[in-house]
């Protein structure tokens, strides 16, 4: 059931760029259109920027946090000022705080809520960081065994940190398992979401593929999103390659990320292009629907809000057996290959291309259609997983209560004086 009452709800990432950025930007500019929109409540957005602002907008909150560049990915910043973020926490005092990056801003949730008990707290696990991130950076760096360790330190955090959630939420059932093996089980299930009225078929101009300056005449194959190592956005250009002269196939990679200029450099002569991050929704809309075949190689993906949104557009999908990907690519939708096998991948397009392509691509519309909304998206998160999460902080409070009380009973009876003679 949805809070009757109004109530200030507070969104707490690291994970935001107003260029380039992925699924996170789309999450927070879809909730607070949902939540001005369809509900009473207030909304606090909190997010690194170039230096300290808050706007208020009548019942919306904007507030950006000073914060340094991230090396390597100059789209993103990382806030360590965590004074000036519980600072505006205690100006606002938010009822809920949903978090929803694991670095450095839970712990200044969990802090703000020990000081205020009565806000609940929600976290969004939106990626296997001690897999995705600690463990193949780690390998990469040092070697197999120093990975393993430093994965096993992650592991032990993120068992600390998420268990200090009232509840937790992630977005797929994949997922879920792994949290439960990290003995958090106050888990549940969110999917997220697509605009399928924007995101149609119908928006498709056949001269998208001209303007970008491509001279293919065979399958358009497209990507949007981070163009860097944790995407293996590498391994597209290789797939690329592995596909035979006659198909005259191109590649569009839509996005920004650290490999974006290399990648660049690597292609040039052929027969892809990279348009950089699409700010303005309609033009990658049009993008979408105006390509053959949507390619991934991500093999960590926990949603994939871009695979739904080409689904909508009516393309096919060639994406890896790994993470959520068997959950969004369902028989009949595309095929799944091995993880950075580029050859199955690129053998998986003339597949697509030579088959029921058609087909696939009303499928895939099928498949999202009335199954991964926004609205369905918020009316779970609001109705559901923020009820839990209050009613869990009532009961905590709750046994609070009753401890401090009994306490104070025994005391003025005499029986722990009784007891520590």
């Amino acid at each position: 059931m949805t809070p009757a009452e109004p109530m200030l709800i507070c969104d707490l990432t690291q994970s935001y760029a107003p260029h380039g950025g992925g699924g996170i930007g789309t999450y927070l500019r879809e909730k607070r259109r949902y939540v001005i929109d369809q509900t009473p409540h207030r909304l606090l957005q909190i997010v690194p920027g170039p230096e300290d602002r808050i706007v208020e907008d009548g019942r919306h909150i904007w507030v950006e946090v000073g914060a340094d560049q991230v090396r390597g990915s100059p789209n993103y910043r990382f806030i360590m000022r965590t004074q000036v973020v519980r600072e505006v926490l205690e100006r606002f005092r938010p009822d809920l705080i949903e978090s929803q990056c694991p670095w450095v801003l839970p712990w200044t949730a969990i802090n703000y809520r020990r000081a205020f008990p009565g806000t609940a707290l929600v976290a969004g696990y939106h990626t296997d960081f001690p897999n995705a991130h600690i463990y193949r950076v780690g390998s990469e760096l040092f070697g197999e065994f120093v990975g393993r360790g430093l994965r096993k330190l992650a592991t032990g955090y993120a068992q600390v940190t998420y268990r200090e959630f009232d509840r937790v939420y992630t977005l797929s059932a994949m997922m879920a398992q792994v949290l439960r093996d990290y003995r958090v089980d106050h888990v549940d299930v969110l999917s997220l979401g697509v605009d399928t009225a924007l995101f149609h078929p119908g928006r498709r101009d056949p001269a998208w593929r001209g303007e970008l300056g491509l001279a293919a005449k065979g399958p358009l194959l497209v990507y949007a999103g981070r163009i860097d190592n944790e995407k293996r956005a590498d391994r597209l250009l290789a797939m690329f390659r592995d596909l035979p002269r006659e198909l005259d196939a191109g590649l569009v990679m839509i996005g920004d990320g650290k490999l974006r200029a290399a990648l660049r450099d690597e292609a040039r002569g052929m027969q892809v292009a990279f348009p950089g991050f699409m700010a303005d929704r309609a033009a990658l809309v049009r993008a979408l629907a105006s390509a053959d075949i949507y390619v991934s190689a991500m093999a960590d993906e926990t949603f994939g809000i871009s695979i739904v949104e080409a689904q909508a557009s009516g393309l096919p999908v060639v994406g890896v057996a790994s993470g959520a990907m068997p959950e969004r690519i369902v028989p009949g939708t595309g095929l799944l290959v091995d993880v950075d096998d580029t050859a199955a991948m690129a053998a998986g397009v003339m597949r697509v291309w030579q088959g029921q392509r058609e087909a696939m691509g009303h499928a895939a519309r099928a498949h999202v259609a009335g199954r991964f909304e926004w609205r369905q998206t918020f009316e779970q998160l609001l109705g559901e997983v923020y009820p839990r999460a209050m009613a869990s902080a009532r009961a905590r409070n709750e046994k609070g209560r009753f401890g401090v009380g009994a306490a104070l009973s025994l005391l003025s009876s005499g029986k722990i004086r009784q007891e520590a003679r």
